[in-house]
């Protein structure tokens, strides 16, 4: 059944349709050497978009402080590809409704961007999908300290990214940052962002 949404999501559509190159956390580290061998696990994020009176919204969450992996970081919802999950679109709507509340068949997927792979083992399928009715997040206890909302027009911009850098096993490792107000978000979630940034700006 053809799904009827709004022109403001035909750009989006657009974008998808492009064919591009997968990303990495090491875009910026062309010195970088990757071992051949190595072993990457499959996971899906989920890019929810929201359409408001101020144009579209996506929800990022902030993990919480207390997490061995990643804590404090601002990031999609999503993780690892679990047993019972049918591929990584379906593993980014489950983590979507266990970690703020997002029901899957609220969710309209448009489609999905190249893969990303991160820093920690992982080959990341973002999922960019349009919430088609209002919802109140939830924040899984324990592992969501924070839901909140962006302008995409703002993460999607190239003008609002930095280059920053840090030590990592010994080496500067350079990556991508698009802060927003008090939101400081870096690395994978930003590396994700650029590549729809660079898509929409083409």
């Amino acid at each position: 059944m053809m799904v009827e949404r709004p022109k403001l999501f035909d750009p989006i559509l657009d974008a998808l349709s492009l064919d591009g190159p997968a990303s990495s956390d090491f875009d910026l580290n062309p010195d970088l050497s990757l071992p051949p061998d190595r072993k990457l696990r499959a996971a899906g994020v989920l890019v929810a978009l929201i359409d408001t009176n101020t144009g579209l919204q996506v929800i990022l969450t902030k993990r919480s402080s207390a997490l061995k992996h990643h804590p404090g970081q601002i990031a999609f919802p999503g993780g690892k590809v679990d047993p019972g999950d049918n591929g990584t679109v379906a593993a980014a709507l489950r983590e979507a409704k266990e970690e703020i509340g997002l029901a899957p068949d609220n969710v309209d997927v448009l489609g999905t961007l190249p893969d990303h792979e991160t820093v920690t083992g992982f080959t990341v399928t973002p999922v960019i999908g349009r919430v088609q009715k209002p919802f109140s997040p939830q924040p899984e206890q324990g592992e969501v300290a924070e839901v909140f909302r962006v302008p995409l027009q703002h993460v999607t911009n190239p003008d609002m990214f930095q280059i920053q850098s840090r030590i990592w096993r010994g080496q500067h490792r350079h990556f991508y940052v698009v802060p927003y107000g008090p939101y400081y978000i870096w690395g994978a979630t930003a590396r994700m962002l650029r590549a729809l940034a660079e898509r929409l700006t083409k």
